[in-house]
C-alpha cells in the first residue's frame, strides 16, 4: 500500500490522524520526523496526532530521546473491521464469485479467511451461512487463473505506456520470446487476455494470460532507463480485437449460414465471440467456425430461427440427423 504524504492543504485532519495509524502499522517505529514528512505537517501536530489516536483508544507509545519516535504498543490489534451486512455480503460474493471468474484460486482463499475471521461473530456466522449454501452454475476457473505478477505488469505497462517482454506458450505448447507494445487486458468468459501490437509478427495480436509464463518491461529486461515507450493508437478497440479474434479462431469446418431474421435479433441470441453477423439480402448471413458439425446443428437448432445452410454441405446431413433424432424422441 502507498504511503505517499496527503497534500495539507485538501487532506481533512481526520484522514491524516487515520494516515497516521496505517503508517504505525506498517512500520514497526517511525520517528517525529519522519511522521510529520509523510503527513505534511510540523512534528507538534504528529504529537497531537498521537494524543488523538489515544484518545480514541488506539496505544501509541511515543519515545523520547535520540532514538525517539513513536510506535504501537506490542500485542495491539485493530478492532473487527466494521461492514455493514450488505458490504460484508458484497465483499464475500465477490471473492467467491472470483473462483468462477478466472481469479487466482489461492489468493481468493486466502483473502475470504482474512475477511472473514476480522468480521464480528453475529456477522460471521451469517456470512458463513452464505459460504455454506450458495451454489454456482458456473464450474471454477481455477486452471486459467494468471499469475498475478503478470497481470499487475501487464496493467501498469497499458498505463503506463510501456513496451513489455513476454514468455509465451501457445496453444500448441510451442515457447516463444516476444516484446508486445499492450493496448488493453480483456477479461471474457473466465479468461484474461492481452491484446497489443506484437513486435514478432508485426500485427495486433491477442494472447491469453494465463499462458504467459513472464512478463517484464523492456527497460527492465534490457537495463535501459526508455526502452519501449509507444502510443496507443486512437482506434484501438481491445475488447473488440478480442471478441474477433476468438470468432476467428480456426477450427475444422467453416460455416456460412442464411438466418431470416434482422441483425439485431441474430445479435442478441448469437455473441460476436462465437460467429461474425452481416446483414444480407433475405436476413443476416452468419459466418463462423466449427469443430464438429452435430454441434453446429445442435446450435442452429437452438436459435429457434429459420435458417438456410450455404456451407458446408456436410452440415445438412447433420440439421437432417438431429431433427429425425427428435422426431424419435418425440414418438416415445
Amino acid at each position: 500500500m502507498s504511503h505517499a504524504a496527503p497534500d495539507p492543504g485538501r487532506s481533512h485532519p481526520t484522514t491524516r490522524v487515520l494516515a497516521m495509524l496505517e503508517l504505525l502499522q506498517a512500520h514497526h517505529h517511525m520517528t517525529g520526523t519522519d511522521l510529520a514528512r509523510r503527513l505534511g505537517v510540523d512534528e507538534r501536530t504528529v504529537r497531537r496526532y498521537a494524543a488523538r489516536l489515544g484518545d480514541l483508544g488506539v496505544p501509541v507509545v511515543a519515545e523520547r530521546g535520540r532514538h525517539g519516535g513513536y510506535r504501537l504498543m506490542p500485542g495491539y490489534k485493530l478492532p473487527p473491521l466494521m461492514l455493514t451486512d450488505d458490504e460484508a455480503v458484497a465483499v464475500v460474493l465477490g471473492l467467491l464469485a472470483g473462483r468462477r471468474l478466472g481469479l487466482p484460486g489461492q489468493a481468493t482463499e486466502s483473502a475470504l479467511a482474512k475477511v472473514q475471521r476480522v468480521l464480528p461473530a453475529a456477522l460471521r456466522g451469517r456470512v458463513q451461512a452464505l459460504r455454506e449454501t450458495l451454489g454456482f452454475t458456473l464450474a471454477a476457473r481455477d486452471a486459467a487463473a494468471p499469475s498475478t505478477g503478470v497481470l499487475l505488469t501487464l496493467a501498469a505497462a497499458v498505463r503506463e505506456r510501456r513496451r513489455v517482454r513476454l514468455r509465451y506458450r501457445s496453444w500448441q505448447g510451442a515457447d516463444s520470446e516476444r516484446d508486445l507494445d499492450p493496448y488493453g487486458l480483456v477479461f471474457h468468459s473466465g479468461r484474461w487476455y492481452a491484446t497489443g501490437h506484437d513486435h514478432r509478427s508485426g500485427e495486433v495480436r491477442t494472447f491469453r494470460v494465463d499462458r504467459i509464463a513472464s512478463a517484464e518491461t523492456a527497460a527492465a529486461a534490457t537495463g535501459t532507463a526508455e526502452a519501449g515507450d509507444y502510443e496507443i493508437p486512437a482506434d484501438a478497440d481491445p475488447v473488440g480485437h478480442v471478441t474477433r479474434s476468438l470468432a476467428g479462431v480456426p477450427w475444422a469446418h467453416e460455416v456460412e449460414v442464411l438466418l431470416e431474421t434482422t441483425l439485431e435479433q441474430a445479435r442478441r441470441r448469437i455473441p460476436a465471440t462465437v460467429a461474425t453477423l452481416a446483414e444480407s439480402d433475405g436476413g443476416v448471413v452468419m459466418t463462423t467456425r466449427a469443430e464438429h458439425l452435430d454441434g453446429m446443428a445442435r446450435m442452429l437448432a437452438g436459435l429457434g430461427l429459420p435458417f438456410i445452410v450455404r456451407r458446408p454441405e456436410e452440415l445438412r446431413g447433420h440439421v437432417r440427423d438431429l431433427a429425425r433424432h427428435l422426431d424419435e424422441q418425440a414418438d416415445r
